[in-house]
């Protein structure tokens, strides 16, 4: 269930709890009239708070002077328990000083409403002290909440480094090669090119001459193409090209890329891929990537089945491979706990395990509404 639902659910059930309590409970029966509207005014204050946090909790403070007005002899135990929800609610959901602000206008009414209507100091204090724990619930609930998305960028951007490092070097290598094959190879070949040109205009057989021609032909030939070889290399070298962010959008990529290996692997797509937010989607990306290479590593070239789902609510990413042909009693590295890391930042659910014919399945789910 989405978070928005938890006042939506609670705003009425407090309006209930309030009515039932003040025709239920022996001293609050005698004024239930006067129950009613505080009430119903702090289950209205619960569920605007679904949308307006600041105002939904100020709506709800109020049933505190209402009750005084009405003549009510306290806000009962039904409104004890929307208040402190509430207020929770609002620390979870605004920033500090706004927070804070609901706080404070709450304990404040509660305090001087106790204090007008002729209450115990114990009363006057009681009531407001009671909201603070749940505030600070909230609050540590929203600081983990940040803490877990600030996680889950550095991630991405560790990730994305990674592979610009990873490009940097496949560039690297790529200059070297081409330097390589311009300065040894094609200058050794073309060294034995003329010197079969000259080998060829020496000799009078009309048959060797005609073999020699063919060489140095072909040796030139060769020189060219590596000529358009190292073009080829040094072109897709340029440090210029932009590195590819990671994504389900490229899911059709890198099974290519992984089929290309010799895996034979099928790619089921379920649905319409919709806006998904960038983590997590770069999340899903690394999960079905680590999954492919855990086929590859530990599996060997079996038959592989990939299934991305996209629905309104959650994505899910499944890989499923047939038995391998890896030893018994091999075991793997850290690509699993990974994978689970991934998923646990947004709330999501992840399997992974033997299949009763022998094979391996890793399925994920990404909950949309659950994000970080």
């Amino acid at each position: 269930m989405k978070a928005r639902a938890i006042p939506l659910v609670l705003g009425p059930l407090v309006g209930l709890l309030a009515v039932a309590e003040a025709n239920l409970d022996a001293e609050f029966a005698q004024r239930a009239a006067a129950i009613y509207g505080p009430g119903l005014l702090l289950g209205a204050g619960v569920t605007l708070a679904t949308w307006f946090p600041l105002a939904g909790t100020l709506a709800a403070a109020a049933c505190f002077p209402l009750g005084l007005l009405l003549g009510a002899p306290d806000i009962g135990g039904a409104g004890l328990i929307g208040l402190i929800g509430v207020v929770a609610w609002s620390a979870w959901r605004l920033p500090p000083r706004r927070a804070l602000l609901a706080l404070v206008t709450a304990m404040a009414a509660g305090v001087v409403t106790s204090l007008l209507a002729g209450q115990t100091v114990w009363e006057a204090i009681f009531q407001p002290a009671i909201l603070l724990p749940g505030w600070l619930l909230g609050r540590l609930s929203r600081i983990n909440g940040e803490r877990a998305a600030e996680l889950t960028r550095l991630a991405a951007a560790l990730d994305a480094e990674r592979e610009r490092s990873e490009h940097a070097a496949i560039i690297d290598e790529r200059t070297r090669i081409a330097r390589e094959v311009h300065d040894a190879v094609a200058h050794s070949v073309s060294v034995m090119t003329l010197q079969l040109g000259g080998l060829r205009r020496q000799l009078d057989d009309p048959v060797h001459r005609e073999i020699a021609g063919s060489l140095e032909r072909l040796g030139r030939q060769s020189v060219e193409e590596m000529r358009g070889l190292v073009g080829i290399l040094r072109d897709s070298g340029t440090a210029g090209l932009p590195v590819p962010e990671p994504s389900l959008a490229r899911a059709t990529e890198l099974v290519a890329d992984v089929a290309a290996a010799g895996l034979p692997v099928d790619l089921v797509v379920d649905g319409e891929r919709a806006e998904i937010p960038r983590l997590l989607d770069a999340s899903a990306y690394r999960v079905l990537q680590e999954a492919l290479t855990n086929v590859l590593r530990h599996s060997g070239l079996v038959p592989t089945r990939v299934t991305i789902g996209y629905a309104p609510e959650r994505v899910t990413v499944e890989v499923v491979n047939e038995k391998g042909t890896a030893e018994p009693g091999k075991t793997g590295g850290h690509g699993l706990v990974g994978m689970r890391e991934r998923v646990s930042l947004f709330r999501g659910t992840i399997s992974a395990g033997p299949q009763p014919d022998g094979g391996f399945a890793v399925r994920a789910s990404f909950p949309m509404g659950q994000t970080v």
